[in-house]
């Protein structure tokens, strides 16, 4: 069965559950801010040496990273952008899709002086990585894909349900939530009151209505693309995961000639944060090698 293929990152669970660890942590991330296109993009920035850059989901925004950014910036110089329309960076009332991502990730490294990196993305992240990858392969030294977005829906696939993906009500919120964890504290009524709280505040719903647009209007899907990708990729799941089955995962390890696939067992659609420790292991390992 097919299932909604892109998550909201749940910004306001993911900082809470995140907030004890990162305190505790040394060498701090720093926030920073600097111009795209005439557009400001907040980022993240902590660590040296070989640079990797995460990406995150629809929705979400650099804290969905917060249990991994310290652990990778003490071998890598990590960059965690607020993508266009996002978080703390500014949202143009444009209509996005996923090449506009691609085109702010080409200028943002180009700000930045950032000639090659790694790439880590979740969900629709995934899905952006993957597009850059194919647009500037010789800018990309690896690609990590977790649960990521990017195959088209089958033709009998109602399209009209990828705007649950926006929810306005507790319901649709708790519904989205389940899909989205394996873990069942995430569907409290108060972590759900607190969720949408959280989503009227984030001001980023055209951006995500608008990328649900253009899914449906069937652009910049990777069916016939991705077999292309030629850079070294570990592809993590969430066996569990209810918005991207791990079938999906499957097939892009199936589509991408070499790559490894890393199963998390008792977790969903975002193992950085309920497997984090597993996952920070498996993603230095997978790009110091």
């Amino acid at each position: 069965m097919y299932r909604l293929r892109l998550m909201p990152c749940l910004v306001l669970f993911i900082g809470l559950c995140a907030s004890t660890s990162v305190a505790a942590q040394t060498n701090p991330a720093v926030d920073k801010e600097t111009l795209v296109f005439g557009q400001k993009i907040h980022y993240v920035e902590a660590g040296s040496g070989p640079t990797v850059i995460l990406l995150h989901g629809l929705g979400g925004s650099s804290q969905v990273w917060q249990l991994n950014i310290n652990p990778l910036a003490e071998k890598f110089h990590v960059f965690v952008p607020d993508q266009i329309g996002f978080g703390k960076s500014d949202k143009p009332l444009v209509n996005y899709r996923i090449r506009t991502y691609v085109d702010f990730l080409d200028q943002f490294c180009k700000q930045l002086k950032i000639e090659r990196a790694s790439l880590v993305g979740s969900s629709l992240g995934g899905w952006i990585a993957a597009a850059y990858t194919l647009a500037f392969p010789d800018r990309v030294d690896k690609l990590v894909l977790e649960d990521a977005a990017g195959y088209a829906p089958p033709k009998d696939f109602d399209l009209n349900s990828l705007y649950g993906l926006n929810p306005s009500t507790r319901e649709g919120m708790k519904f989205l939530v389940g899909k989205v964890f394996y873990n069942k504290i995430y569907t409290s009524d108060a972590a759900i009151d607190q969720a949408i709280a959280f989503r009227m505040s984030a001001g980023d719903g055209y951006t995500i209505n608008s990328l649900i647009e253009s899914m449906i209007r069937g652009e910049d899907f990777l069916d016939s693309t991705v077999k292309m990708i030629k850079r070294p990729t570990l592809i993590v799941w969430g066996r569990q995961d209810g918005l991207v089955l791990l079938a999906d995962g499957e097939r892009f390890n199936k589509d991408i000639i070499g790559s490894k696939l890393l199963i998390f067992d008792q977790c969903g659609h975002v193992p950085n944060v309920e497997k984090a420790m597993e996952f920070n292991s498996a993603v230095l390992k997978f790009i110091t090698d």
